[in-house]
């Protein structure tokens, strides 16, 4: 008897429908013949499958039996085939009557006990199951409760074989997850109870006040300070300060964690915005993405969130190279053998590095020991072109004795998050009905129509342009982040001492930085 099954395959963040077909009972020798291109975890799920259907009280096949996993063309990875070839196998031998069996879409990990386990990707395969009209789609609990954030279409959570086996014959209905139970989790405010707080920095006020408009319009941020100037301390303390990500931008975030396996290990938090620190020795692919079958790196896995690259200087040269086309359009598109895919990966990029090789150039109480070929050979690591599209440049110098005895707290991460959130509240209200969310993202017409600044405002900018060697990009990025400014300071228009503000920001590019 032949069984069908619809269930998943992942390319990239999405989701590709597959087809579990099992024909048992054709004569010859009792054994399993598994094809459509599996990998070897897919193949492994024959040993897998037969204990759990033995564990879970069922008859395995006792004659020779086909699985297929159609289209033949894709390749299939990883253990979520177990639980549908499983149904499959039971319908095929006659021990499951289940005729409403093509209304769901399943997919699911066993255990040798017939338990099921959580799979990647599950978000995915729930908005699949939407567009292919299905009525629900069967998932282990972890799984489940990620994927009832989609809207349109019943998740169940199953448990066990033989709990999705009672399910479809009809013998024990199951109740579908409430999606409300998940978005509130989702739009939570994550609290900031024991976290690490903006109060706890010592001294540099211009350091707090780059990273609060860094944060505001989500633009790149370039900080350049000797060992122990609080680069590091300040940037761990970012999240505290970003706003919650909409559900639209939650559901974006956990698409692309989920397809990374990273929300079934619980590395992420729900509610909160992505901050990514890779090490300076990652790799191009580990940073970018890709692999066999392409998957999300760190650029995607920081969507929405940070990226935070320490010792910029100390990454390899084509590490950061790979960096600048997803800086400017937001997305990465990634072309393997297996196929290509387009992964998002919007994330506000904040770098930290030393002046010089020994780090205490300009430092009045360290003396450099650095040459200027080795400080210019050390600066030169980063590209002209990268530096453009990182939009404030600020220095952070060595504190004073007298700063770190100082018992005065600074602002917290709570006061600076409301300041942040009423300007991104203006951007939102800005570009309703465009794909654009943030100043850091305004389109070269969006910056002509909200970014709009007078005759003696466009000299003031062009005379800077000339002095400090600016280039074209950076012509537009100093006005979004004016808009920026602005913003902060609830100002309808883009008026001088925002312009000056952001102009000082790029007081390091190009000339004066190499």
């Amino acid at each position: 008897m032949l069984a069908t099954i619809t269930s998943a395959a992942l390319q990239g963040i999405d989701a590709e429908p597959v087809h579990v077909e099992v024909n048992a009972g054709e004569a010859g020798e009792p054994r399993i013949y598994l094809v459509g291109l599996p990998d070897a975890a897919v193949k492994e799920s024959e040993d897998r499958v037969f204990s759990a259907l033995g564990n879970s009280g069922f008859r395995p096949p006792r004659t020779r039996t086909t699985i297929n996993l159609a289209p033949g063309h894709l390749r299939k990875e990883g253990p979520i085939y177990d639980l549908p070839i499983a149904l499959g196998i039971l319908v095929a031998t006659k021990q499951l009557l289940a005729p409403a069996l093509d209304d769901f879409l399943i997919a699911g990990e066993l255990s040798l006990s017939g338990a099921t386990r959580p799979v990647r990707g599950a978000l995915a395969m729930t908005r699949l199951a939407r567009t292919l009209g299905k009525r629900g789609v069967l998932l282990p609990a972890i799984s489940a409760e990620e994927a009832a954030l989609v809207e349109g279409v019943a998740v169940y959570r199953i448990e066990s074989l033989d709990q999705a086996f009672r399910f479809l014959s009809g013998e024990k209905p199951l109740i579908p997850l409430d999606p409300t139970v998940a978005r509130h989790r989702a739009t939570a405010v994550p609290s900031l109870d024991g976290a690490a707080d903006f109060s706890e920095i010592k001294g540099q006020h211009a350091l707090r006040r780059a990273v609060e408009v860094a944060v505001a319009g989500a633009h790149n941020l370039l900080v350049i300070g000797p060992p122990g100037a609080g680069k590091s301390m300040i940037a761990k303390r970012l999240a505290t300060i970003m706003p919650p990500p909409t559900l639209e931008e939650h559901l974006e975030i956990l698409s692309i964690h989920s397809a990374a396996g990273r929300t079934i290990s619980g590395e992420t938090a729900w509610g909160a915005r992505p901050f990514r620190s890779p090490h300076h020795t990652v790799s191009d692919i580990a940073l970018l993405g890709g692999g066999t079958i392409p998957g999300p790196g760190e650029i995607s896995l920081a969507h929405h969130g940070v990226l935070f690259l320490d010792e910029l200087p100390e990454f390899k040269r084509s590490a950061l190279e790979v960096l600048r086309q997803p800086l400017e359009d937001g997305v990465v598109t990634i072309s393997r053998s297996a196929g290509k895919v387009t992964l998002p990966c919007a994330f506000m990029l904040v770098a930290a590095m030393n002046p010089c090789p020994c780090g205490y150039l300009g430092d009045p109480k360290h003396e450099c020991r650095c040459t200027p070929s080795q400080v210019q050979r050390y600066r030169a690591r980063i590209s002209g072109p990268l530096l453009d599209r990182i939009d404030l440049h600020i220095e952070a110098p060595a504190l004073g004795i007298s700063e770190l005895r100082s018992e005065k707290p600074g602002e917290t991460s709570a006061t600076i998050r409301d300041r942040v959130q009423a300007a991104r509240t203006r951007q939102h209200v800005r570009f309703t009905g465009s794909k654009t969310t943030t100043n850091a993202r305004m389109t070269h017409a969006q910056i002509r129509k909200h970014a709009v600044i007078d005759s003696t405002l466009g000299d003031l900018l062009q005379q800077a342009m000339e002095q400090l060697s600016l280039s074209a990009r950076a012509y537009d990025r100093i006005l979004k982040v004016a808009r920026t400014i602005a913003d902060l300071a609830a100002a309808e228009r883009i008026e001088a001492p925002h312009l000056l503000e952001a102009i000082q920001y790029r007081s390091l590019d190009r000339a004066i930085f190499y």
